[in-house]
């Protein structure tokens, strides 16, 4: 039985959207994300810190775990091998190991090295000298940047606090300039959690390897208060001073808010993240680098919170691709 002119037809427009349907399909496979995701290792803090029940994890073992959760580049953290500084074979063991999984090293989230922004002339200096050491450690690494923090005393001013920092930064970045690495500063904690004073510290730092690694869960104005700083407008503000890492906090997933919502439910600490907004302000603004998983949850195991995070990332990578 012959198909009828209107049936040949509607096989023709059936096999075309079909073939439409393939062509679409290949072209958005094609197409390059916007992002890679990294993983950074405080998102593994209670296993390698023994906090809690975790199982203990050894530092050793991270780039392992990123590998096998199928990420390909990494975040250090300094706390997790603090004493370890200036142990060439111990870096040269964490170097053989990354190179072996074939993972990239990223940055190195230095704490607990003095207060860049010290008041004291003497002790900002030795915050500055304390910093080289990670700065070599990371060269080491093949890192592209360390994280520092913009800290100085909460008692003075904004304005006199802001000297300090950016005073500090300078420095920093002046010793930098050999190992030809970024000092990027986290939204971490006291004036720096607000985004209108951590970027006018940026400006007052003025060296081209000053940066700004946001955290999208670290805008407060008052912290100990629950008093926020706009999130999405902290970030917007950061923008233009990120150089090629970022912090994408996350906390609690499938609360009910909504598909790409992560919520810190801790009392005094609560906030809701829309991954979606963040992720759409950070391609918007041109930004093609890597994207860190820093886990915190509660509700969620530190390997399956770093799982979904990741599920959250991709999608929103392939969405805005």
């Amino acid at each position: 039985m012959k198909p009828t002119a209107s049936r040949r037809r509607l096989l023709q427009l059936a096999a075309s959207a079909l073939g439409a349907g393939a062509v679409a399909k290949t072209s958005a496979q094609n197409r390059e994300a916007p992002f890679k995701v990294s993983l950074a290792q405080w998102s593994l803090n209670k296993q390698m810190l023994g906090r809690g029940k975790a199982p203990s994890l050894d530092p050793l073992e991270f780039c392992r775990v990123a590998k096998s959760l199928g990420i390909g580049a990494v975040e250090y953290v300094n706390q997790m091998f603090f004493e370890k500084a200036e142990d060439k074979a111990y870096l040269g063991e964490m170097l053989k190991r990354q190179q072996g999984e074939g993972v990239e090293g990223l940055l190195i989230m230095c704490d607990r090295e003095g207060n860049l922004g010290d008041p004291d002339d003497a002790k900002r200096s030795k915050a500055v000298e304390n910093h080289l050491k990670w700065l070599d450690a990371a060269a080491t690494l093949g890192c592209h940047s360390i994280r520092v923090n913009a800290a100085s005393d909460p008692k003075l001013s904004a304005e006199e606090q802001r000297k300090l920092a950016a005073d500090g930064l300078h420095q920093l970045c002046l010793k930098a300039e050999s190992r030809k690495l970024y000092v990027v500063v986290e939204n971490h904690g006291g004036l720096s959690s607000n985004g209108l004073w951590l970027t006018s510290v940026m400006q007052a730092a003025d060296h081209p390897l000053v940066g700004i690694l946001p955290d999208f869960g670290n805008f407060y104005t008052d912290r100990n208060k629950g008093e926020l700083y706009n999130p999405y407008k902290g970030l917007r503000e950061f923008m233009p001073w990120v150089k090629k890492g970022m912090s994408a906090k996350a906390y609690d997933w499938d609360t009910g808010a909504g598909r790409f919502y992560t919520e810190d439910r801790r009392e005094g600490r609560e906030i809701s993240l829309d991954f979606e907004r963040l992720i759409g302000i950070v391609v918007k603004s041109g930004y093609r680098g890597h994207i860190g998983i820093e886990y915190e949850g509660e509700k969620h195991e530190e390997l399956d919170g770093i799982r979904r995070t990741k599920q959250v990332l991709d999608t929103l990578a392939e969405q805005y691709a």
